[in-house]
């Protein structure tokens, strides 16, 4: 069990790695595998935020 749990945050750290580095937020895997996995989320958290096309106040018009 210890096993299964320890591969599946691996894996999703490698998987939280590369989408960072095809977004180019960072520049090497270097940097990116010194941080935790919760690090990893929040970063990609931000990443989604930014990226999404009503993340802007200013995108969405109001009508009365």
């Amino acid at each position: 069990m210890e096993n299964i749990l320890r591969n599946a945050v691996e894996q999703r750290r490698k998987t939280l790695i590369n989408i960072l580095l095809t977004f180019k937020v960072y520049e090497n895997e270097e940097q990116l595998s010194k941080f935790s996995l919760t690090e990893l989320e929040n970063e990609y958290k931000r990443l989604k935020s930014n990226s999404h096309p009503h993340s802007d106040s200013g995108s969405i018009k109001w009508k009365k």
